[in-house]
């Protein structure tokens, strides 16, 4: 069964339109969580805000949102205020134009989520809408209000579905140029292809188990070992006695050589 969507609505191409869900591609609902408590009671304890000048505590009802624009000069906004600059999400979809597939470069991605027909009848519309962008290794490009703001999406045709990426907003990004542009030491072509070499002995195929998290393993082993109250076996780190302190490599033919013997060792990583 697929998961709860966060939005449902319309994804519009000119004439033809389907109701559509979206559904987040991520979660964090694995990961563990603490709260704040009190060591002598063990019970949680609540936030509360003071007044940085009197020392008094601010009721929520007395609590307002200001924009320093200047130091110790605010100008303070309510929810009205707030409220008369929100958006409201017609919610549609309409793809507005089209680009090539690797136009849009990584740096623009912000979160993945999953756009699914939302009735049996707009299946063969949202089809038909996803094949065309395949066959013509095109992605769309739209706008939709996401909790009140509005996002620019980028779609994508993904298996049978497509995946809605929202975009970051240009004023959001720091362009690489400005910190690789100074990174000007050639490349020699006999120690690119003693790194090539490397990189074959450790290529191998995709899992995702490459990218698990291990501290959150290691909470769960803790805090199951304090509910057994009892102390819970912190994992050695495992150590191979070839790797050493690294420094300063005064010549990387030797130690691209070095490398390449290791991985020929029956210990190493060589697959």
């Amino acid at each position: 069964m697929a998961p709860r969507g966060l939005w449902k609505g319309y994804l519009k191409l000119s004439l033809v339109t389907c109701p559509v869900v979206l559904a987040p591609a991520t979660s964090a609902a694995e990961k563990i969580r603490f709260h704040t408590l009190n060591r002598a009671t063990g019970n949680r304890v609540e936030g509360i805000y003071v007044d940085a000048q009197t020392e008094e505590t601010v009721d929520a009802d007395d609590q307002a949102r200001g924009y320093e624009r200047e130091p110790d000069t605010y100008v303070i906004l309510d929810d009205d205020d707030l409220d008369s600059v929100a958006l409201e999400s017609n919610r549609t979809i309409d793809i507005e134009s089209f680009v090539p597939a690797d136009a849009v470069d990584w740096i623009w991605y912000d979160t993945p989520h999953f756009l699914m027909p939302d009735d049996p009848v707009g299946e063969e519309a949202f089809a038909v809408i996803r094949e065309a962008m395949l066959a013509s290794g095109k992605v769309g490009l739209s706008r939709v209000v996401l909790h009140r703001r509005e996002r620019p999406v980028m779609l994508e045709p993904r298996g049978r579905g497509i995946v809605l990426w929202t975009l970051h907003y240009s004023d959001e990004l720091r362009r690489p140029e400005g910190y690789f542009e100074d990174i000007d030491a050639p490349a020699e072509a006999d120690l690119v292809t003693l790194v090539g070499k490397l990189i074959d002995k450790r290529t191998g195929k995709w899992d995702p188990t490459l990218v698990h998290d291990p501290l959150q393993a290691n909470l769960k082993q803790l805090i199951a070992a304090k509910t057994k109250k009892r102390p819970a076996k912190r994992r050695a780190a495992r150590v191979n006695e070839d790797d050493e302190t690294p420094t300063n490599v005064v010549n990387i033919m030797d130690a691209l050589k070095k490398s390449l013997a290791a991985e020929r060792k029956p210990g190493g990583r060589a697959r």
